[in-house]
């Protein structure tokens, strides 16, 4: 959770994320912290770069987690939740990765230490994780495999 408010903070997104203005926000901090802005040697220069990897990534980020693109990838999603067991999982801090057999990956953010505990105790894995996890975090695809993580 303190990522995506990191995230939406740095882009000025109050509450929904609209991809149009979130790429326009995007494009605006890409012209202002762009590392060719700055003469080599000029202090700032390293600090643009720096910016500028965080400006990418979180514009990553959130059209990841952005509700249009929830939508367009809602039908693979539920048919890896409705079809596909649970192969493994990481918890760390808040952020829960679940690696489901079908080979693909979701991250789900803001799960707290006690419902992964009530997550991993419990005798019908999938069956917990289609009532408390699913229905309820915000979510993203990722791209790591079961064999990298």
């Amino acid at each position: 959770m303190k990522r995506i408010n990191e995230y939406k903070k740095l882009f000025g997104v109050e509450n929904e994320i609209e991809l149009k203005s979130l790429k326009k926000s995007y494009r605006d901090l890409v012209k202002a912290w762009h590392p060719d802005k700055f003469q080599i040697g000029d202090a700032r220069q390293e600090e643009a770069e720096i910016q500028s990897r965080r400006i990418i990534d979180g514009y990553h980020f959130l059209v990841s987690i952005a509700p249009e693109t929830i939508s367009a990838n809602l039908e693979d999603y539920t048919e890896t939740i409705t079809n596909s067991g649970i192969a493994d999982y990481t918890h760390k801090g808040l952020l829960l990765e679940i690696f489901f057999q079908d080979g693909s990956s979701y991250e789900y953010f803001g799960v707290t230490k006690q419902v992964y505990i009530k997550m991993i105790n419990s005798d019908k894995l999938n069956r917990f994780a289609k009532r408390s996890i699913y229905p309820n975090y915000t979510y993203r695809r990722t791209k790591r495999t079961l064999e990298n993580a």
